[in-house]
């Protein structure tokens, strides 16, 4: 297997965004992200993730150089529209915006719509706490990745959509940063990449059936990834979709299927009110 230093993977990623229009900084910032991932051991958000965005890039789904618009914003909230901007790009901006306000306050809120893949939420969390700050994020892919069924079900209905907090301390932070399913989506990309198979209890073919193939995220019919939790996976994904309406609706982008909760309370997968 080849092996490469971070410095060369990085510039070799910078080439590849700036070959593919992105301005000089957004490169940079971009590459330095991924590779940042690849070296805290998630290849899930690493330079797996060139292709990814150069192609999403040439077929205009991101936009490299967008604005950062803000819609609304009061002395502790910001509400951002990315403009289908480079992810870690227009996240960062919106840090850069927050950090000081919540110096001034003590707390502060911002929602980030329309933008492109954001990456490890972890680094986000290490950058807030580096500045003193604690930090508590989410994200719901605006409505596309769909890779979670409901427990019992066969079709994938909301994102893993990760929750992640960080603490700072006097020494090094303490981040939490895990998905509501069992797994990341990217690092089951990996495997797919790789050409090898998945632990059990990953995924679900299209017919709700245990398999280890990671091709069946990737290919019609689509099967999915399990919820957190195991034997209580409804504990994941009730996580899980509540994340997405919160992230939905405070920033305005969209939700994921509606009626979920309804189907999922019918099926009792989710404890009552109460328990």
């Amino acid at each position: 297997m080849p092996t490469f230093s971070a410095d060369q993977l990085t510039a070799f990623a910078n080439s590849i965004f700036l070959a593919a229009g992105a301005p000089a900084d957004e490169a940079a910032r971009v590459a330095e992200s991924l590779v940042l991932a690849n070296l805290c051991g998630h290849d899930s958000h690493g330079m797996i993730r060139v292709v990814q965005y150069a192609d999403a890039i040439k077929d205009g789904r991101l936009k490299p150089g967008a604005p950062f618009n803000i819609v609304k914003q009061t002395a502790a909230v910001l509400v951002v529209d990315g403009g289908w901007g480079l992810g870690q790009v227009q996240a960062h901006r919106l840090l850069d915006r927050l950090i000081p306000r919540a110096e001034a306050l003590g707390l502060a809120a911002g929602t980030l719509r329309q933008c492109g893949h954001i990456g490890r939420l972890g680094e986000y969390a290490e950058a807030a706490a580096a500045r003193k700050m604690a930090f508590l994020a989410t994200v719901n892919n605006h409505g596309f990745g769909r890779g979670v069924a409901p427990p019992g079900g066969t079709q994938p209905r909301i994102g893993t959509n990760p929750l992640c907090v960080g603490i700072p301390t006097n020494a090094d932070p303490v981040v939490l940063d895990i998905g509501t399913s069992v797994v990341a989506e990217g690092k089951v990309r990996v495997a797919f990449n790789k050409g090898q198979q998945v632990p059990e209890g990953w995924l679900l073919d299209p017919e709700g059936k245990p398999t280890s193939d990671p091709g069946v995220l990737y290919k019609e019919p689509r099967g999915s990834i399990l919820p957190l939790g195991g034997a209580q996976a409804y504990k994941g994904f009730g996580i899980g979709l509540v994340l997405d309406m919160l992230v939905g609706g405070f920033s305005g982008a969209p939700l994921q299927h509606a009626g979920i909760a309804q189907h999922v309370r019918q099926r009792r997968l989710l404890p009552r009110a109460g328990h």
